[in-house]
């Protein structure tokens, strides 16, 4: 018994299957172009490339600890750096449309027990982006609020402070709540103690050795010092630029340039709600480095592709030239920018 298919339903399954086919041949040489960067280097972390939530790529590479000789595992936990900025600012922006506070308020509102004039100057905005002038709370500010960029822990950490005031809850207990919403099971904030997947960061020393960084946590939380893997990672990127975490108006408003930094690696680039990215690339490349001691990482997405690269390192090097420490990092980000372009013609 013969079958016979209408020719517009035969031309249909030879274009799904060839853009099938397409697709697959399209991830596979970027993989293949992100391992061979990996294998041809000293890189000792996880690598994890994604299309949505599908792993194009996931590599764990070295020891996650020298001493014992244990090796890596792509599940295994690192410390973020700023890329816990962006994080904060989700935070924040939650309660802004849970009508909780607004961006322009006055910090003073929320921390009436810093006193000093400019608490009823600076705002949560200003805190946000850098622009805020603040070195030590009981100091005048460095500069006028609004007027410049100097990047600031501290910010980030006031920030913090604002929501636990806001709240009742403590930092811990309200990003704590978020990841388990958000089915982050990897990613706690140091406090929670839920880290039993942390690897140990090392540092050169001034004779090339590598020795364990005891100091990876010093940060403020808020700023630099949460703790995760690279799978919650591309998950985290996955929900935020799908209004999964804020809605459209929130997520507009991370994406904003709203100050103009001059980065150590990047030189000139865009600042918006704890985002980084070029003038008119918000929707190319957009994300952030992070540095701890004994950690470098990176967290990018490419709207263009529904792309994240997602590179966790937990030894870098030639921390006298960051540019080198974070080599392979911004590497790997080229290419997938690259194929993320909308002048690329892709079989995607």
């Amino acid at each position: 018994m013969k079958i016979h298919f209408p020719l517009f339903i035969l031309l249909f399954l030879i274009s799904f299957f060839s853009k099938g086919q397409g697709e697959k041949q399209y991830y596979s040489a970027l993989a293949s172009k992100i391992d061979s960067i990996v294998q041809g280097s000293n890189f000792n972390g996880v690598v994890l490339l994604t299309v949505g939530n599908e792993a194009v790529f996931h590599k764990a590479k070295g020891y996650s600890n020298f001493e014992d000789s244990v090796l890596m595992e792509k599940d295994d936990q690192f410390v973020i750096g700023s890329i816990s900025k962006q994080i904060t600012a989700v935070m924040v922006l939650r309660e802004y449309e849970k009508g909780k506070l607004n961006l322009n308020d006055e910090i003073g509102k929320y921390l009436p027990s810093i006193d000093q004039s400019w608490s009823k100057r600076v705002t949560i905005h200003h805190l946000l982006t850098h622009t805020h002038g603040i070195v030590d709370v009981n100091q005048p500010l460095e500069f006028e609020q609004g007027s410049q960029f100097n990047y600031s822990q501290l910010g980030y950490e006031l920030l913090a402070r604002i929501l636990e005031n806001i709240t009742g809850n403590s930092f811990e207990e309200l990003s704590t709540q978020l990841f388990l919403e958000s089915g982050l099971s990897n990613t706690v904030h140091p406090e929670n103690k839920q880290y039993k997947s942390l690897v140990k960061g090392y540092e050169e020393s001034e004779n090339g050795i590598l020795e364990y960084a005891t100091n990876s946590l010093v940060n403020h939380v808020a700023a630099g010092a949460f703790i995760s893997n690279a799978e919650d990672l591309s998950r985290w990127n996955y929900l935020l630029y799908s209004g999964r975490l804020v809605g459209k108006e929130s997520l507009e408003l991370m994406k904003t340039r709203y100050a103009t930094r001059i980065h150590p690696i990047f030189g000139q680039i865009e600042y918006g709600y704890g985002l980084l990215f070029n003038l008119g690339e918000e929707n190319i490349q957009i994300g952030a480095l992070g540095y701890a001691p004994g950690f470098a990482s990176a967290c990018y997405y490419y709207p263009e592709t529904d792309l994240s690269i997602i590179v966790l390192e937990n030894a870098p090097k030639h921390l006298d030239d960051i540019k080198k420490t974070f080599k392979i990092h911004t590497q790997l980000m080229e290419v997938v920018k690259e194929e993320s372009l909308p002048t690329q013609n892709h079989a995607k």
